[in-house]
């Protein structure tokens, strides 16, 4: 019933790495979720570890203005992607005057929680749809 999310805009970490991170965590529990991050080796864990605990907090205060009982551990990462945000361009002196070019990649981050009951109707939502095109 509650739907959260959560975006981080600009964040310098490369598209490709936080892609890996990402994959970690799609579909699993939120609490699960952070305890992956919280441990992963990867740079890229810590800013979507702060992210998904944004989007718990967002689904958190979403509940309690509509009256709505939310428990934390029902929350599933339902969506999560990465988008590919603005390149800084340096350049780095090489040998006999030449320039060489370095590509400082961003990323922008989303994170979609919400709980099974929401998940289960977008996910039939888009078979029934599927089905109804093959006909």
């Amino acid at each position: 019933m509650v739907e959260s999310i959560a975006r981080v805009r600009h964040i310098r970490v490369t598209p490709q790495k936080a892609r890996r991170v990402i994959a970690l965590i799609k579909g699993k529990q939120a609490q699960e979720a952070l305890a992956i991050l919280k441990f992963a080796p990867q740079s890229a864990s810590e800013p979507i570890f702060k992210l998904v605990a944004s989007a718990i907090a967002n689904a958190r205060v979403k509940a309690d203005a509509t009256n709505q009982y939310l428990d934390e551990q029902d929350l599933v990462v339902a969506n999560a992607f990465v988008d590919e945000g603005t390149t800084l361009k340096r350049f780095q002196p090489r040998a006999q005057g030449r320039a060489f070019r370095i590509n400082k990649r961003t990323s922008h981050i989303t994170v979609v929680l919400s709980t099974p009951d929401e998940a289960a109707q977008a996910a039939s939502g888009a078979g029934r749809s599927g089905k109804k095109a093959g006909k």
